[in-house]
């Protein structure tokens, strides 16, 4: 049985680009005022992470994820049990910026 290595060369190639292209680096998408909004709960956490590194105010992090429910220090709270990070316990600097958390 023999086989045909002419298209190899081009199989590589095509292989190649869509794995380095799967790998980019996320892009944030921004306007005047900042990142993009984002709807729904946290699924990607780097994009989520590298917005946490800007440290935004309370009302930036309202405005880019909506409809993520944020807990601030001294905030009341139910304590049910959430998976779907909906749910974000932040940690203030002095100048009141948002500088790290958890979800809960």
């Amino acid at each position: 049985m023999a086989l045909n290595f002419r298209w190899t060369p081009a199989l590589v190639v095509v292989v190649l680009a869509l794995g380095v292209g799967a790998c980019s680096v996320h892009k944030t998408e921004t306007r005047g005022d900042g990142p993009e909004p984002r709807p729904g709960t946290v699924e990607q956490m780097n994009p989520f992470l590298h917005f946490l590194e800007s440290r935004p105010t309370p009302a930036e992090f309202g405005r880019v994820y909506p409809d993520v429910m944020l807990v601030l220090p001294g905030d009341i709270v139910t304590q049910e049990y959430r998976t779907d990070h909906s749910r974000f316990f932040a940690d203030l600097d002095d100048e009141n910026r948002i500088r790290g958390g958890e979800f809960r």
